[in-house]
């Protein structure tokens, strides 16, 4: 394990462009996972991360311990860190103090839309980003779009969001929607609150794709005219609308129910 104690070492700078900058993050296509969790899910569902970097602190916590362990055997380069090193870089209070530098997946634009997906257009918060992400891998859906002026999936924010998620999603960043929808062979839908037909009324038994919004914008309105239909979401309390997460959650679960009721 090599040990860095200084602040202008130029590997400890490039991990802290890594955690402060995500144009660094998209530029050099690397991320960092932070947190035993992340870890421990990135090492069971993808394989060995580039790098793992842990706090002094850390060695004397098992599960961090066994973390280091199993990385040391897979010959991974680790790196120790004092604590106040470390905690510049992560952003997770009082966490163990272990994180891994990962290569940011690239899945590709498949030729066109047959499973079930998710289509993003614009969302901005990153915890409703891996909130999102997070309810469809435990709806089974597989695939996720996103557009252009959509936060990075790959942030350490979403990523923490998310809670291991990414690993089991093919995550397209930058996506054409327009194109993706004119090319797919399901039912695109779209959740609106003028809606004639509610998400219980229609028959999702069958692959859909999903399309949600800007937070405050909802889906642009060319992509709206596009959606096979539009689908509403019924509540009784006296609000306007719910939160795109909560939205999607509800879309998938209720596309489960009929899915095993079928």
């Amino acid at each position: 394990m090599k040990e860095i104690s200084s602040r202008e070492n130029p590997l400890y700078k490039e991990l802290k462009q890594l955690a402060t900058s995500s144009q660094a993050r998209r530029k050099a296509q690397r991320t960092l996972l932070d947190g035993v969790h992340l870890c421990e899910a990135y090492l069971q569902l993808a394989g060995d991360p580039l790098m793992c970097v842990a706090s002094a602190s850390a060695c004397s916590q098992a599960e961090a311990a066994a973390i280091l362990a199993q990385c040391e055997g897979r010959r991974v380069s680790c790196i120790l860190l004092p604590d106040a090193l470390y905690h510049a870089l992560s952003q997770v209070e009082q966490g163990v103090g272990i994180l891994f530098v990962i290569a940011t997946p690239q899945a590709a634009m498949p030729a066109q839309l047959t499973r079930s997906a998710v289509l993003l257009d614009r969302l901005q918060d990153p915890g409703n980003l891996g909130s999102i992400l997070r309810s469809a891998a435990a709806a089974g859906i597989k695939q996720v779009f996103c557009s252009p002026g959509t936060v990075f999936a790959w942030s350490p924010k979403v990523l923490r969001a998310g809670m291991g998620a990414h690993f089991l999603l093919e995550i397209v960043e930058n996506a054409d929607l327009a194109s993706v929808m004119r090319g797919a062979a399901l039912p695109v839908l779209a959740t609106s609150s003028h809606a004639a037909q509610t998400v219980y009324d229609i028959d999702l038994s069958q692959p859909v794709a999903w399309l949600f919004g800007h937070e405050g914008q909802g889906v642009a309105q060319d992509l709206l005219a596009q959606a096979t239909q539009q689908v509403g979401i019924p509540h009784l309390g006296a609000v306007e609308s719910l939160n795109v997460a909560a939205s999607a959650a509800v879309c998938f679960f209720e596309q489960v129910r009929q899915t095993l009721r079928a």
